[in-house]
């Protein structure tokens, strides 16, 4: 098992910044393809963006690139989301997930899940 906790979210008024992390316990971090998903009100949960084992690999949405960053620092067993230029529609709860797959096949399948942290954007 893997354990996921996401932080890091709050309110934010259009045009800002927000960096959420998540730490993971559990099992190897490493041996994971980590990811960020999220989830609107009345909406699916859709993909944002996916880091592969080491780091050297991403993907992104095309609603967020050239806004949202994602990174991980293996030797603390975190992942981040840096997203700026933030604006209303990203307002969701963002989860945090972990894939024993490649961080290609991250945004369709999922190992691991965060609880989540709410992420309001105000316009």
């Amino acid at each position: 098992q893997v354990q996921l906790v996401e932080s890091g979210g709050g309110l934010v008024q259009a045009g800002g910044s927000l960096r959420l992390s998540c730490v993971a316990s559990g099992r190897t971090f490493s041996n994971y393809a980590m990811g960020w998903l999220r989830q609107a009100r009345g909406k699916e949960r859709e993909f944002v963006a996916a880091i592969s084992r080491g780091g050297g690999s991403t993907d992104y949405a095309d609603s967020v690139k050239g806004r949202f960053t994602i990174s991980r620092d293996n030797a603390k067993n975190t992942v981040y989301l840096q997203m700026n230029s933030l604006q209303a529609e990203d307002t969701a709860v963002y989860y945090c997930a972990a894939s024993s797959g490649s961080m290609r096949t991250l945004r369709f399948d999922q190992d691991y899940w965060g609880p989540g942290t709410q992420v309001t954007v105000s316009s």
